[in-house]
């Protein structure tokens, strides 16, 4: 029988890392991970509310894990209770608010692109989440907005899409006085909050635990909605490509290949 690492919590992202961007979580990876739970702690963190989290990793995600922190943490379950809330509203004031919601929409109705649609700015409770095409667009017309906005951090000079990278741009200068952060994650959105209120933000609940594992897919410098976490001091991060990069890492890390994966 596996004895259980009571020092060492593995941290997951959600979307590219569990899950497909916006999708379910397959048979396979929910049983991983319930298997994984008997050798160590396991938590989720992602950028969504805890209803989008629950449609990807099921309705009892709260009770499949150890720890589940949606909106970075500004909501956060342990052992299936709430422990702890932030609030955007509180935080920055109704005036403040406004004025940057005012601008965004502003900004998003000036822009010349291929589809839009609807809940171009979602308010959750620590964030805001910015969509130029709209939350309310098919998964086909997702697709192809990701496809259209591609992301190509690396280059000095954004190319001409890269819808979300240049508006980040315009509202850092604009509202450079707020602190904010502004943080580009999966196909067709980017989250907006106080500096400080990254995924960081979760680790306030674990300091009980020595070790902590993260696995995001987007951990790089400009934007990546993991970046932070994944070069904390209080972390040892990983990059993973896919759910199944993060099935084969894990099985590696923490399994030491032992026949845990489910027949399926």
């Amino acid at each position: 029988m596996d004895v259980k690492n009571s020092g060492l919590i593995a941290l997951f992202d959600v979307d590219g890392t569990l899950t497909a961007p916006r999708k379910a979580a397959t048979l396979k990876m929910t049983q991983f991970m319930q298997n994984l739970r008997k050798v160590v702690t396991v938590g989720v963190v992602g950028g969504s509310d805890l209803v989008k989290i629950s449609e990807q990793l099921g309705k009892s995600v709260i009770d499949d894990y150890d720890y589940v922190f949606s909106e970075n943490g500004l909501v956060a379950h342990k052992d299936g209770k709430l422990i702890g809330t932030q609030s955007l509203k509180s935080f920055l004031g109704e005036d403040e608010l406004k004025e940057f919601i005012n601008f965004t929409l502003h900004y998003i109705a000036d822009l010349d692109i291929p589809v839009k649609r609807g809940t171009f700015i979602e308010f959750r409770s620590g964030m805001l989440n910015v969509s130029p095409i709209g939350r309310n667009c098919s998964q086909e017309e997702r697709d192809e907005f990701e496809r259209y906005d591609k992301v190509y951090m690396a280059l000095p000079v954004l190319p001409v899409q890269n819808i979300r990278a240049k508006m980040v741009l315009v509202l850092r200068e604009k509202f450079a006085h707020l602190n904010l952060t502004f943080s580009i994650g999966g196909q067709i959105s980017f989250d907006v909050f106080p500096q400080g209120w990254d995924k960081t933000y979760c680790l306030k609940y674990l300091d009980n635990f020595p070790e902590i594992r993260f696995f995001g897919d987007k951990t790089y410098k400009q934007g990546g909605n993991d970046h932070e976490i994944y070069e904390s001091e209080r972390t040892v991060g990983h990059t993973v490509t896919s759910p199944e990069d993060t099935l084969e890492l894990c099985t590696t890390l923490f399994l030491d290949n032992k026949a845990v994966t489910p027949e399926v």
